[in-house]
C-alpha cells in the first residue's frame, strides 16, 4: 500500500494538524480509500523503543502468588489507557520514599512494603491499562514475602507484563498530593529514577505535586496520595 508521511502532506495544508512542529514524527498515513461509507484510513506507528524490551528481558518474572500473564487478557489495540491511585497514612518512625527516592521528613508511609505511594499508583495504572488485576491482588499485603519490599520490584513486574503484551510507555502523568514536605527540590531526581525504572525516556514521564490546602488528612500531614494516568502504545 502506498504510504505518505505527515511531513509530506504538511506543505499542502494550512490546518493546525499539519504544523511543522507537530508533524516531525512518528506517524505514517496511507493514501485514503473510498468505499461505500466514505473515506477510510489505516494508521500505523513507526515509533519503537528498545529500552523497555531490554529492561524487561533483564528482569525475570517476580514470584507472585499466582501466575500473571498479559497474553489472555490484553486485546491487540494500538493504544491503551490506565489510571492508578494510592494513599498511605503518614506516621513517625517510617521513611518517606517517593518514586524510589528517600525524602527527608519527620514521618513516612505506614505500609506492608516500603510504602512508595508514587510507584504503587504507577504500577496500578499500567496493570489497569493492560486489563490485569490490581497491585493488591498480585502483591497482597498479607504475604510476608513482601514485608518491607522495595516497590521497584513491583514496577519491574509491571514493566515485564507490559513488554510481554507488546506495549511501551507512550506517556505518563503523575500527581502527588501532600501538605509537607515540599517536593520541588526532589522532583527531578524522582522523575529521573521513575523513568529509569520504566525504561522510558524522561521526556514522556511527567510529575506534579499539589498540597491539599490543609483540608482533611492529606492537608493535615497525616497522609499522602498519588494519581497516575498512563498511555501505552503498541510496539
Amino acid at each position: 500500500m502506498a504510504m505518505a508521511s505527515f511531513t509530506q502532506l504538511s506543505s499542502s495544508s494550512s490546518s493546525p494538524l499539519f504544523h511543522p512542529q507537530i508533524t516531525k514524527t512518528p506517524f505514517l498515513l496511507p493514501a485514503a480509500k473510498i468505499g461505500r461509507h466514505g473515506f477510510s484510513f489505516s494508521l500505523s506507528l513507526s515509533r519503537r523503543s528498545s529500552s523497555v524490551s531490554a529492561l524487561a528481558a533483564s528482569s525475570p518474572a517476580v514470584g507472585v502468588n499466582a501466575p500473571v500473564t498479559s497474553e489472555k487478557s490484553v486485546r491487540t489495540l494500538p493504544f491503551r489507557v490506565g489510571h492508578g491511585f494510592d494513599l498511605h497514612r503518614l506516621e513517625p518512625g517510617y521513611p518517606l520514599i517517593i518514586g524510589g527516592i528517600d525524602i527527608p521528613h519527620d514521618r513516612g508511609c505506614e505500609a506492608h512494603s516500603d510504602g512508595d505511594v508514587l510507584l504503587h499508583c504507577v504500577v496500578d495504572a499500567i496493570l489497569g491499562a493492560l486489563g490485569l488485576p490490581d497491585i493488591g491482588q498480585i502483591f497482597p499485603d498479607n504475604d510476608p514475602k513482601w514485608k518491607g519490599a522495595a516497590s521497584s520490584v513491583f514496577i519491574k513486574e509491571a514493566v515485564r507484563l507490559m513488554d510481554e503484551a507488546g506495549y511501551e510507555i507512550g506517556n505518563l502523568d503523575a500527581t502527588l498530593i501532600l501538605q509537607r514536605p515540599k517536593i520541588s527540590p526532589h522532583k527531578e531526581n524522582i522523575r529521573a529514577n521513575l523513568s529509569q525504572l520504566l525504561g522510558a525516556d524522561p521526556s514522556v514521564v511527567n510529575l506534579k505535586a499539589k498540597t491539599h490546602e490543609k483540608v482533611d488528612s492529606l492537608g493535615e500531614n497525616r497522609s499522602i496520595a498519588a494519581h497516575t494516568v498512563v498511555l501505552l502504545m503498541k510496539k
